[in-house]
């Protein structure tokens, strides 16, 4: 039931751009690019409510290198000694959308449920802590396959239909 809703949602952004780009009041703004969130001071990224969203909007030449980002980041979370890592790989799914998004782009959707609260999901973080010599070279991939920044949206769970 929950994967139908998702598609409809990401049904629902592809299919309105404006709406894709824009963040509603309740939601987080939308992020810089990757590129020039590197060049800011590292900020934690974590998700407060039960579950999490981030949308990726990805240039379409790019989605191979964010995908083998997206891998290395399943094998940083798989080899962490960190409990809260663990936990984060058992909650945490990538989505990419059959449908163009905004400009031709690809979105694709971090869904996060549960949200581990107070941990970090901040991708740069993670890959840094596994691959500390690599993390630059992960890090200038993922940011060059961003066509514009993410959207962090936290959720609340107002019902469960299915209990």
């Amino acid at each position: 039931m929950f994967r139908i809703a998702l598609g409809l949602v990401v049904g629902t952004l592809s299919a309105a751009p404006v709406f894709a780009q824009a963040a509603p009041a309740q939601q987080a703004p939308a992020q810089p690019p990757p590129a020039q969130q590197a060049q800011a001071a590292p900020t934690a990224r974590t998700f407060g409510n039960d579950a999490g969203m981030v949308l990726n909007f990805i240039k379409p030449d790019k989605t191979a290198d964010f995908e083998a980002v997206v891998a290395k980041l399943k094998e940083a979370l798989a080899k962490s000694d960190k409990p809260e890592r663990k936990d984060q790989a058992k909650s945490w799914q990538v989505f990419k959308s059959p449908d163009p998004a905004a400009g031709g782009n690809v979105l694709y959707v971090f869904l996060i449920n549960p949200a581990v609260k107070g941990a970090d999901y901040t991708v740069s973080n993670i890959l840094a802590e596994a691959f500390p010599t690599e993390v630059q070279t992960l890090y200038k991939q993922y940011a060059e396959a961003y066509a514009s920044g993410q959207n962090f949206v936290n959720l609340a769970l107002v019902s469960d239909l299915g209990k």
